[in-house]
């Protein structure tokens, strides 16, 4: 299994994304994350794909809301690049989206098989922790019911065996809410990486590192 998971994008480690994929290529880009602003997902989605394209790779974006109730057309989807990259934004509509297209079944199958990388940011890699309990306090759950049609998913992938807590210290975060949040996680005794938007969790096979 291959994964990168960042609080912002590349944070100060892309050298350690490029040799996980290696030559760049065709990546999937998946922004449900920010289905519940539709304003700003165009947008969202280009800040993406433009940083993706300057360093030679070739961006799709995947739209789990086409594969809803098509699980098996998505899984096909996706075992055709090397890459998959999921963006921030609400991680309770990413979840949620996740469940309705069936994408939480078939990535972590494609991630076993070492098909492809996962690489996420903010969202997109707290999606991947055991449990999602705390990041109300980030992300608002009632955003879900109005995007996706159902009541938010409190339960991680548990691709990894730690929380995350994305934005540490960051200028995205005025008000600390980051900070209060890994306060209570070590208050609780749960396990959890505290991510600054330069920090980076690397998982390469049964390793994991956590690059400051």
């Amino acid at each position: 299994m291959r994964l990168f998971l960042s609080s912002y994008r590349f944070g100060a480690h892309y050298d350690r994304l490029a040799a996980l994929v290696g030559e760049p290529g065709r990546v999937a880009v998946i922004p449900n994350a920010c289905d519940a602003w539709p304003a700003a997902w165009a947008s969202a989605v280009t800040s993406d794909v433009t940083p993706l394209r300057r360093l030679g790779y070739a961006p799709d974006v995947l739209d789990l809301r086409d594969f809803i109730g098509r699980t098996t057309d998505l899984e096909l989807a996706l075992a055709e690049y090397p890459l998959v990259w999921v963006r921030g934004g609400n991680t309770f509509v990413l979840r949620a989206q996740f469940a309705r297209s069936g994408a939480d079944v078939v990535l972590p199958k494609l991630l076993a098989a070492d098909a492809l990388v996962y690489a996420g940011y903010s969202a997109g890699a707290c999606l991947l922790t055991p449990d999602l309990h705390g990041l109300e306090s980030i992300d608002d759950p009632a955003e879900v019911a109005p995007a996706c049609g159902i009541e938010p998913r409190w339960d991680g992938l548990g691709l990894v065996d730690h929380r995350i807590v994305p934005h540490l210290d960051s200028a995205t975060d005025p008000d600390g809410a980051a900070t209060l949040l890994a306060a209570r996680y070590r208050a609780e005794g749960v396990a959890h990486w505290a991510l600054t938007d330069n920090d980076v969790v690397v998982v390469d096979g049964d390793r994991t590192e956590v690059l400051r």
